[in-house]
């Protein structure tokens, strides 16, 4: 029951501030036309991290971080993709003006963001391995497995329930203006965060 409860608490806390991923899967939950249609980027998501999660468990994470060089590719290629998928999520949301409501990407499209936002945000990534790999290291056999399952469960279900209220503000907002300066403090968040890490970066 420990090795539950310890497991949810820290993945929650890790999830719920609002980074880059959990941005992208409200968006394409609020700019879909059905939950189903955002099927895409939230699975990936979840999968995503439930790599991550098993990774830093595993101790694996922590050995290739322990490389310096590899820490930095992290980070400057984290930053050019932040940059431009700030960018894309703008110029989208102006684009489609006229004809929808938002920035809602084709399944390919989504999985592409979805995988990067989660694979190449090194706070993300950091925060996983960082975090999740030292506490896991209280835990052994049947309770590790515990303590994993615990916080890949908590990804799965907060992707969805993120992914959901997206949807149902995307619903209650008919003009689609809300959905619209959502995609523009989206596209700034994420540029925010791109500039955080190139300061670390140079």
């Amino acid at each position: 029951m420990t090795a539950l409860l310890h497991g949810i608490i820290l993945a929650f806390g890790l999830i719920l501030p609002l980074g880059v991923q959990n941005v992208f899967i409200f968006n394409q939950g609020a700019t879909q036309k059905y939950i189903t249609k955002a099927l895409p980027a939230i699975i990936t998501a979840a999968i995503c991290d439930t790599v991550l999660i098993l990774l830093a468990v595993t101790g694996v994470s922590l050995v290739v971080l322990n490389f310096e060089w590899i820490k930095q590719i992290i980070f400057i290629v984290g930053f050019f993709f932040l940059m431009y998928m700030g960018w894309s999520i703008l110029k989208s949301n102006h684009s489609l003006e006229h004809e929808s409501f938002g920035v809602h990407f084709p399944a390919k499209r989504q999985i592409g963001f979805a995988a990067s936002v989660s694979l190449l945000n090194p706070h993300a990534i950091i925060d996983i391995i960082g975090v999740i790999g030292p506490n896991s290291l209280a835990y052994k056999g049947m309770e590790l497995t515990v303590f994993t399952l615990a916080c890949i469960f908590v990804s799965w279900i907060w992707f969805f329930g993120l992914a959901i209220v997206g949807r149902l503000l995307g619903k209650v907002d008919t003009t689609g203006k809300l959905v619209k300066r959502f995609n523009i403090v989206s596209a700034f968040i994420i540029w925010g965060m791109a500039i955080y890490i190139g300061f670390q970066v140079f």
